[in-house]
């Protein structure tokens, strides 16, 4: 379940996605799996060959990509989160996060 973003920015993380665009949607979230774990990068890309290149470009596997139609992403969190976030230059859902 996800906290902390408003319909209007699901639903314009939602048509990025749809249109093939890299789209990044960060929001509070409780997972047990995960102790000390609050928040959530949802990078998305309806273009699964693009979000597939996103994630060999930053070292991570895409085999863990959520083929979930129409809205395909890969869930980041922790330290990777903070720094892809950072060297994507998403200095807003880093501060309203508290990630920064």
């Amino acid at each position: 379940m996800a906290f902390g973003v408003t319909r209007a920015e699901l639903e314009a993380w939602k048509r990025k996605v749809a249109g093939g665009e890299v789209a990044y949607l960060t929001h509070y979230w409780y997972e047990p799996r995960f102790p000390g774990v609050n928040t959530v990068t949802k990078v998305g890309c309806g273009d699964l060959d693009r979000l597939a290149d996103w994630c060999m470009r930053f070292g991570l596997n895409p085999a863990y990509i959520h083929e979930r139609r129409p809205y395909p992403h890969f869930d980041l969190i922790g330290a990777k989160q903070i720094e892809i976030l950072r060297l994507e230059g998403q200095w807003e859902q880093l501060k309203r996060f508290g990630l920064a």
